[in-house]
């Protein structure tokens, strides 16, 4: 019978290695042709909305959606598995901590293929749920030595750098301005959800690595231009969902200073189809939208633990 999982027993299972792996292939399956996604679909309210991505990977034997609506009394996010042979279904999981945890893992996958062996300073803008996950990733896959972390709430800051720091071992510190975020670092990761850019693209250094995963609409510009056209790579996870939600790269596109060409899938790198960074010297970009097979790969890695360990409420179907 299918399983319902919880949150707490999600908390149990998941963690930001298995979360990587799944992540990283996932995407391998997806340039390899053997995983389909479908983009972001929104029904709009005037006091909320639901987001539905789906998708189906043949490697791990399932397909399914995420669903999750959003409005002024909160967010609430549902994983539905399915097995691609027969269409039994085979769990719903609940998929806030899920989907903060792929998301970061994403970010992590992006800086282990696109940033400089040798980084060791990273810029996060973004104190919030969503930046945990990035900071735990970027830990993961990177010997880090300093975080810096920018935000506008001081407090909530400190709490959140105090809280990063006993996690993961690495120094997080606030960051004085978001200048000081950018300056002397390797990575920059932005994770908000700011209409307009958070710093300026000259402050990037030569070399650096920027993970963007906060703009998924027009109305959402985490960038400016100048960041966009300094990339010497320009990359994401998937052409189709950046063509059609990726706030920072659609004014450049629009404009013809960027070309759908110019876009580089993330599999595509890790499948050895197409070349990552080429020079210490060079700006990479990773605009992270999200896609159904990130979750559907953690969900699958999720059951299967579930079931070994007993976890889990069995659906009457």
């Amino acid at each position: 019978m299918a399983l319902y999982l919880r949150e707490e027993e999600i908390r149990q299972l998941l963690t930001m290695a298995m979360a990587v792996e799944a992540v990283e292939s996932a995407h391998r399956s997806h340039a390899q042709g053997m995983a389909q996604d479908v983009p972001r679909s929104r029904i709009r309210n005037p006091r909320s909305a639901l987001h539905i991505l789906q998708g189906g990977l043949a490697p791990e034997g399932v397909m399914g959606y995420k669903a999750y609506t959003t409005s002024r009394e909160g967010n609430r996010f549902l994983v539905h598995l399915f097995d691609a042979g027969d269409g039994r279904p085979l769990a719903v999981m609940e998929a806030d901590f899920l989907g903060m945890m792929r998301t970061g893992a994403v970010g992590g996958v992006a800086a282990r293929w696109l940033a400089r062996e040798d980084a060791r300073v990273a810029g996060v803008f973004g104190s919030g749920w969503q930046a945990r996950g990035q900071i735990e990733a970027l830990c993961l896959v990177k010997k880090l030595e300093r975080i810096k972390v920018f935000a506008r709430d001081a407090d909530k800051l400190a709490r959140f750098c105090a809280d990063m720091s006993a996690r993961t071992g690495c120094e997080v510190m606030p960051a004085r301005d978001a200048r000081d975020a950018v300056a002397g670092s390797d990575i920059v990761a932005t994770i908000t959800t700011a209409a307009t850019p958070l710093f300026d693209g000259d402050w990037l250094e030569p070399g650096c690595h920027v993970n963007a995963a906060g703009s998924n609409a027009l109305i959402r510009r985490e960038l400016d231009e100048k960041a966009v056209r300094r990339a010497g790579l320009v990359c994401v996870d998937s052409r189709a969902v950046a063509l059609k939600e990726a706030g920072d790269l659609l004014p450049p596109l629009e404009k013809g200073r960027l070309t759908e060409g110019a876009l580089v899938e993330l599999g595509e790198i890790i499948a050895g189809f197409r070349p990552g960074r080429t020079d210490a010297r060079q700006i990479t970009l990773f605009e992270s939208q999200g896609m159904a097979i990130q979750d559907l790969a953690l969900a699958s890695r999720l059951l299967a633990k579930a079931r070994e360990q007993g976890l889990g409420t069995e659906l009457p179907y």
